[in-house]
């Protein structure tokens, strides 16, 4: 069976197009997941302690590079490995981290699942990858060779259920998939595909409740944005309208107009300043609550807060600078009138 995987493995890699291609029992976010305890040697664990459950993944030669996932130590499994059945083993970098501090630490130490099986040593340690979503902590997994013998009180273990991964410019495509059904039924015409997507298909499977609940947020923050910034502008405007009077009777007195309308700017704009650092401490305070949503920006992102700063800045300059040089336009003696 394995056999039949790893020629299927060279026929879909002999496709124009296609770089790269292996095999595993799951990928990133495919919601596919198999968690058992792991005994690292030269552990002590008293009476019926059983250590922490580890991520479980069954992979081929070339699936960490298909993927596109570093090998920050050590090198990954051969075809000899997997027909030999060596008893050897690759982890994340997190798993290596928790023991041996650094990743080229553990290469050489040894695991197994149960007491009874053998020790399987470490001969490479892997980058940590987001098999549950980007929005949630990376897992600490163990790989597998896709066959073992004497694996978690078994004599034998094989990993029948199996995900091809393909990597290829024409992911996506239509003619891709018929040139790998093509290759698949000259081996076994009653083998079909199943499940095709991309990566990234899965990907936005995963994301698809944390983006659904961030377009949300974009939204009302957005219409709370233009609502904040109308209101900005019009309790400013009507402020400086109301001062129309004042205007008329300094411009009487023989105030230049620039001097009186940058008057009304400045104390607008003292204001505005006020008003925004109140906002960025609250803002600040405020979302830490928000942290557990984000990924790949911070909290305290200076972009957006420079960018709703720029925003509420220009509407409250308009606010104060247009009805104050409207008002500065008008003749003091109709001004004083009013």
């Amino acid at each position: 069976m394995i056999r039949m995987d790893e020629a299927i493995v060279q026929k879909i890699a002999s496709i124009p197009g296609v770089s790269s291609v292996s095999i595993g029992r799951s990928v990133p976010m495919d919601n596919n997941s198999a968690n058992n305890p792991v005994y690292v040697q030269n552990r002590t664990y008293e009476g019926s302690e059983v250590p922490p459950a580890r991520r479980f993944n069954y992979v081929a030669p070339g699936f960490f590079s298909t993927l596109g996932t570093r090998l920050l130590a050590g090198r990954d499994f051969t075809w000899t490995d997997t027909y030999e059945k060596r008893p050897v083993v690759i982890v994340s970098k997190s798993l290596a981290s928790e023991y041996w501090r650094h990743p080229q630490d553990a290469l050489g130490q040894r695991i197994r699942m149960v007491s009874t099986d053998p020790w399987r040593e470490i001969i490479g340690v892997s980058e940590d990858v987001h098999y549950d979503g980007v929005e949630k902590p990376t897992p600490s997994l163990v790989y597998w060779p896709l066959m073992m013998d004497y694996f978690a009180g078994h004599k034998e273990r094989l990993q029948r259920a199996t995900v091809f991964v393909v990597r290829s410019q024409l992911a996506g495509r239509q003619s891709l998939m018929k040139a790998i059904q093509q290759q698949v039924w000259m081996l076994n015409p009653n083998v079909p595909l199943a499940n095709g997507e991309t990566l990234g298909d899965v990907y936005t499977k995963s994301m698809a409740r944390t983006s659904f609940t961030l377009v949300m947020l974009c939204v009302s923050g957005g219409i709370a944005l233009l609502l904040g910034t109308v209101g900005i502008y019009g309790v400013i405007a009507y402020s400086v309208s109301q001062r129309t009077r004042e205007i008329g009777i300094r411009m009487a007195l023989g105030a230049q107009r620039g001097a009186v309308v940058g008057a009304f700017v400045q104390q607008g704009m003292w204001l505005t300043v006020l008003g925004i650092a109140i906002g960025w401490v609250i803002a600040s305070a405020t979302m830490r609550f928000m942290s557990s949503l984000l990924y790949g920006v911070s909290a305290d992102d200076p972009i957006t807060y420079i960018t709703i700063t720029c925003a509420v800045v220009i509407a409250a300059l308009l606010a104060c600078y247009l009805p104050s040089r409207r008002a500065a336009e008008v003749d003091p003696v109709l001004a004083l009138r009013g």
